[in-house]
């Protein structure tokens, strides 16, 4: 899977879509690179919401010459108990892309239930420090903004390992580095991101490099 890319490999054009790998997702991306020695051709795909496990399942698709199911749990269980056979029939790999697996997914249809059992399952967990760092820099990239390493390591210290709290947390900054007409520093990070409530308690406030008289 050539498109898959290891943490701070950036793409030729930076909008371009990169799935990045770390510690965190990449058991799940070894899973669909040995789709081969699946024992169904059907995977379930979990993982939290914003962690790219759509576009990992769109690359695997488009390399393996399988199909995906996004959302399952949204979808109708008829049509995805069709999907899974029509898989084993064509051996055609199948991705379906969920929240969780069974039984934390519910699912009423019994022979449903029961070919997803068998189907094996690929987890991407929350994101580690190498990912959120490498996601804070591709998001600030893709805006334009200039975020400086002192800033990103101030970010890592302090927002919640979560894909939505980092993704909360740029576009705060973003929207208030717009309206506001200022350089992206850590003083405005540390107001706009106290105001709304993504800032932990994990790291302490004094450090040299956090002071605002340093970053004037």
């Amino acid at each position: 899977m050539s498109q898959i890319a290891l943490p701070f490999e950036w793409p030729a054009d930076p909008r371009d879509d990169e799935f990045l790998v770390s510690e965190s997702n990449s058991r799940a991306v070894q899973q669909l690179e040995h789709w081969a020695s699946w024992p169904v051709m059907s995977v379930v795909l979990t993982g939290p919401r914003k962690s790219g496990r759509s576009l990992l399942a769109r690359i695997f698709a488009a390399k393996s010459g399988g199909t995906i199911i996004d959302d399952a749990e949204r979808q109708s269980e008829t049509a995805l108990f069709h999907a899974w056979n029509r898989a084993q029939e064509t051996r055609h790999p199948l991705v379906i892309v969920a929240d969780a697996a069974p039984p934390e997914w519910t699912v009423r249809l019994a022979d449903l239930r029961s070919r997803l059992t068998a189907s094996p399952i690929a987890r991407i967990g929350p994101p580690d420090d190498v990912l959120m760092q490498a996601l804070f820099e591709r998001m600030f990239l893709r805006r334009g903004l200039d975020a400086r390493p002192d800033l990103i390591q101030w970010l890592l210290a302090r927002v919640e390992r979560s894909h939505i709290a980092l993704l909360r947390a740029v576009d705060a900054l973003d929207q208030e580095v717009m309206e506001r007409r200022k350089r992206l520093s850590i003083p405005l990070a540390r107001a706009t991101l106290s105001e709304i409530g993504l800032i932990t308690d994990r790291a302490p406030e004094s450090h040299p490099k956090d002071s605002d008289e340093s970053l004037k």
